[in-house]
């Protein structure tokens, strides 16, 4: 199966959670966050946030590609089949992963909420607007 991949829908979903991120993290919730982690200093150097943007593109690209497959398999299409594509990928493998990274490094149990929440919404948002991205799904 071949997959069509509209890189300026990828890309705007990539930008779209990195936006989501600097509110989530930033504007909204960064005491919050500081407290739970125990950084006191927010300023990210430079690379950091290049390698951020890098990593939310090839999110977004697998994103697409999960979807499509899950679209085809499920025979769903739309909003409704990359809300349910991201949920699984967040259930399956963010919440799963991150617990057992909140578990072994012994960090509040609120840290995992807040960060859980983030990817939670990130990935409805990039699924929903690689959903309905003009040309990006197959027919």
């Amino acid at each position: 199966m071949e997959v069509h991949v509209n890189y300026l829908a990828v890309a705007a979903a990539a930008v779209a959670s990195y936006i989501i991120a600097a509110i989530w993290y930033g504007a909204i919730f960064s005491k919050v966050w500081m407290r739970l982690t125990g950084i006191t200093d927010m300023k990210p150097a430079p690379m950091n946030m290049v390698l951020m943007l890098i990593s939310s593109f090839v999110m977004a690209y697998v994103l697409h590609h999960s979807i499509v497959f899950g679209d085809a398999y499920l025979k769903t299409s739309g909003i409704s089949g990359g809300l349910s594509g991201a949920f699984f990928l967040w259930l399956g493998y963010i919440a799963t992963t991150t617990l057992g990274t909140k578990l072994y490094e012994k960090k509040p149990w609120g840290l995992w909420i807040l960060d859980n929440a983030f990817w939670l919404i990130s990935l409805s948002v990039m699924a929903t607007i690689l959903s309905v991205w003009p040309g990006n799904m197959p027919a």
